[in-house]
């Protein structure tokens, strides 16, 4: 918990510090808090543990301590309004109370419906200065899945692809291994890890036979692997139930005997039927963020994700490009015909980034918030 100096702002630094969360503290959000003296100096700093851990705030109280510092008359910075509710830990609200912190400083307000503006009234209500609003488009983008959930009641669903220069995900014939380099691979391994659930279709498993696991960088938390199977027609066999985690699988149709076999693998099982036998995406969206899935990592084919963008799910691409031609092949998303181009589906670049060999394009429908300038890479 050594963030590399110097930061901007004591703000700056609690976001980098948020960072170091990922993939550690799901389904809880990203926060990092840094306490300071009136003369700016660092007392403490800390970000969000492991579910059912200690959070930011208690975390920098701790490191404080540990230095023989005292918080009375400091100033908390931190990414996210400080709860006020009892959960799986007491509220953080009180510990800064307690610890006679004089002055708050919140990058943004929490979406949760237990918090949403409590905290701070708790905090005011006890003398202590509250402060809104520094950085609040980066800190809200660092947690743009847990907004999504708590805001809409859906987890942001990132669809992921590696591409030709002219659309390709696949030759003619499925081969697809490896359109982009390792840097890529290795870079699209750290997105994984940022989502509370990797997805792919039951084509892709029987084509591919994915692990859909992180592997190429370090994580403390492997996601929930998710297939959408209609018919469970996933292997017993499957590499995906071989990795380490949870596996959960859609089906449209019970299948009794398939069933019981991918059971026995320990995967778990979820009918959502929707029309034509097919499995109701929404209503698999609504049940994963139930079960507490921030973002949702898409590595499926072109005809599921033709589903998710026909549908008008798809929150974010994250496209990886390479340097070259394919020709005749598989597309990114298979849907339409459309016969207009005003009914094509608008995208905004929010960032394009060279890795390796090849470029990382981040887009959005024109519609989504983008990332803003504050925005921690």
């Amino acid at each position: 918990m050594n963030p590399t100096p110097p930061f901007a702002t004591p703000m700056h630094e609690a976001l980098a510090l948020a960072h170091a969360a990922i993939g550690l503290c799901e389904p809880n959000p990203r926060v990092g808090c840094v306490i300071t003296a009136a003369d700016g100096r660092v007392l403490g700093r800390g970000h969000t543990q492991q579910a059912g851990g200690a959070h930011a705030e208690v975390m920098a109280l701790r490191d404080l301590q540990q230095r023989g510092a005292s918080a009375r008359g400091a100033t908390a910075h931190v990414t996210l309004e400080p709860c006020s509710h009892f959960g799986r830990t007491p509220p953080c609200c009180e510990a800064l109370i307690a610890a006679g912190i004089a002055r708050v400083a919140m990058a943004v307000q929490d979406p949760n419906q237990l918090v949403a503006g409590q905290g701070a009234a708790r905090l005011r209500a006890a003398g202590i200065e509250v402060e809104i609003g520094a950085l609040a488009e980066a800190a809200r983008e660092l947690n743009i899945g847990f907004f999504s959930r708590m805001e809409r009641g859906t987890p942001w669903l990132r669809l992921k692809a590696a591409v030709s220069l002219d659309g390709r995900t696949a030759l003619n014939n499925g081969a697809s291994q490896w359109i982009t380099g390792m840097a890529a691979r290795t870079d699209g391994h750290a997105w994984r890890k940022r989502a509370g659930a990797l997805l792919t279709g039951v084509g892709t498993v029987l084509d591919d036979d994915p692990r859909l696991d992180v592997r190429l960088v370090e994580t403390a938390l492997q996601p929930l692997r998710v297939i959408v199977d209609s018919r469970l027609d996933t292997p017993p066999a499957a590499r995906i139930l071989d990795a380490p985690g949870q596996v959960l699988i859609y089906a449209a149709a019970p299948e009794p005997e398939r069933r019981a076999a991918l059971e026995a693998r320990g995967a778990q099982i979820a009918l959502v039927p929707g029309a034509n036998g097919k499995v109701d995406l929404a209503v698999m969206l609504a049940d994963l963020a139930a079960r507490g899935v921030n973002e949702l990592h898409v590595e499926a084919g072109h005809k599921l994700n033709g589903s998710f963008v026909r549908e008008g799910r798809v929150d974010e691409f994250l496209i990886y490009m390479a340097p070259r031609l394919l020709g005749i092949g598989r597309e990114l998303a298979a849907f339409g015909p459309l016969e207009r181009l005003q009914d094509s589906l608008a995208l905004r670049f929010v960032s394009v980034t060279p890795v390796g060999d090849d470029l990382r394009l981040l887009a959005r429908p024109a519609f989504k918030t983008a990332a803003g300038p504050e925005t921690i890479a």
